[in-house]
């Protein structure tokens, strides 16, 4: 019989935008792992650290090495049950959790819905690597910046009243500033010359600090931004003039729908998707890494168009018996994350899952009693628990775990 839990091995990648060497909290749990072979190296940066059955960055069987999606492909209705893979079709996970560590500005980027995911895997698989669509939350484990969706139009309107941003409107305005003026203005905006760009950042700087209204971080973000890539790149001031800027708490969740404009600030976050790594990118990047504009602007959605839609609150989790456990749920099919905080000495146990589950520890130390087995559980291990397996933790010196899962009633209106 197949083991129903599993501890794995994970990995992180390196992009520039994340923290370096043990400043990153994604490489310091990476290399907590016992017996991984992931060193942290200080002067490099670790962005994420990955966790599931993705082939660019796939999770490995602590215990044998195996990739983690040859297990499940071998033992598939033991620990992925039979309504997931009936569900999508196959027997990869359907989600994708990850930690990161950001110390500067993500691309500016939306994730195309599932048409134009296909559309662009049949056309370049190379660069679009599946046909799936990836809406995902960031749940918040310190302080977090992030500019996402839309401002509402009127105050996105009342901006580009400045002088400086004049050159951005349409040539023949609209008696209402609608959701097409504000696509007219982005792409506008995306598709100036770096020249034009530089001129627009220097002249927002020199008008008086309440010509921006309620919106008096803009003059401030400049700066920090123009540093951390060029004061000639366009996501500055579609970033700061038409969307939200969000600052958030731990705890705190906010949820990006595919299709929606997002650019991450700064922070250490959770954050999960749907089994997908497709991006465009127009924004906070060289000039050389940008996509179209023209298809980034032709897939935009406006929600939310206001920062409190795009907050995802908590709600109390069914499946915990003992209250220690919230649940973020995003209104889609492909996962929801749990959240369990327990402080010494105090236990949580979790109602078995419907559905194959990915869990975390993100702090302190203790036990999972699980398929009557137990299991040791410190910062930084990761396992795969199967479906229908009874959850158990015992904190020794506090705990904090994060657990995404796709559970089979969550499924049953789409079967």
């Amino acid at each position: 019989m197949v083991e129903k839990v599993i501890q794995l091995k994970c990995n992180c990648n390196e992009y520039p935008w994340g923290q370096t060497g043990s400043e990153s909290f994604a490489a310091r749990l990476c290399a907590k792992t016992p017996g991984t072979d992931f060193k942290i190296d200080e002067k490099k940066p670790y962005s994420e650290m990955w966790m599931g059955t993705y082939p660019e960055l796939p999770s490995y069987v602590l215990k044998t090495g195996e990739d983690l999606q040859d297990v499940l492909d071998a033992n598939s209705k033991e620990l992925m049950g039979t309504a997931l893979p009936k569900k999508f079709g196959h027997t990869k996970l359907p989600y994708l959790p990850k930690v990161l560590s950001i110390a500067k500005a993500l691309p500016l980027q939306l994730h195309p819905n599932k048409s134009l995911a296909a559309e662009l895997h049949s056309r370049d698989p190379s660069q679009f690597t599946d046909p799936n669509h990836k809406p995902e939350i960031a749940l918040a484990l310190s302080d977090f910046e992030a500019f996402v969706g839309f401002k509402p139009l009127k105050d996105i309107e009342s901006l580009l009243q400045l002088a400086p941003l004049q050159p951005y409107m349409p040539l023949v305005k609209k008696p209402k500033f609608d959701d097409q003026t504000l696509k007219h203005v982005v792409k506008t905006m995306l598709m100036a010359s770096d020249e034009d760009i530089s001129k627009t950042t220097t002249a927002l700087l020199e008008i008086p600090r309440d010509s921006f209204g309620k919106e008096t971080y803009i003059p401030e973000m400049i700066p920090r931004l123009a540093k951390q890539y060029d004061k000639t790149d366009p996501g500055i001031i579609v970033a700061l003039i038409t969307m939200n800027y969000l600052t958030l708490k731990p705890g705190q969740c906010i949820y990006i729908p595919a299709d929606g404009i997002h650019a991450y600030l700064s922070g250490t976050i959770i954050e999960c998707m749907a089994r997908s790594n497709n991006v465009l990118n127009t924004g906070f990047c060289p000039r050389g890494d940008r996509n179209s504009a023209e298809t980034f602007c032709s897939c935009l959605t406006f929600t939310p168009h206001d920062s409190s839609e795009a907050i995802l609150a908590d709600e109390k989790f069914s499946k915990s018996r003992d209250g220690k456990t919230k649940l973020y749920s995003p209104p889609l099919s492909e996962f929801s994350i749990v959240a369990t905080e327990l402080g010494d000495g105090e236990q949580e146990r979790i109602e078995a899952i419907e559905g194959p589950s990915i869990f975390i520890c993100t702090q302190g130390e203790g036990t999972l009693e699980a398929d009557g087995k137990s299991y040791e559980v410190k910062e930084g291990y990761v396992f795969l628990v199967g479906v229908g397996t009874e959850m158990n933790f015992v904190a020794k010196k506090g705990l904090q775990v994060f657990t995404a899962f796709a559970d089979r009633y969550s499924l049953r209106s789409t079967l």
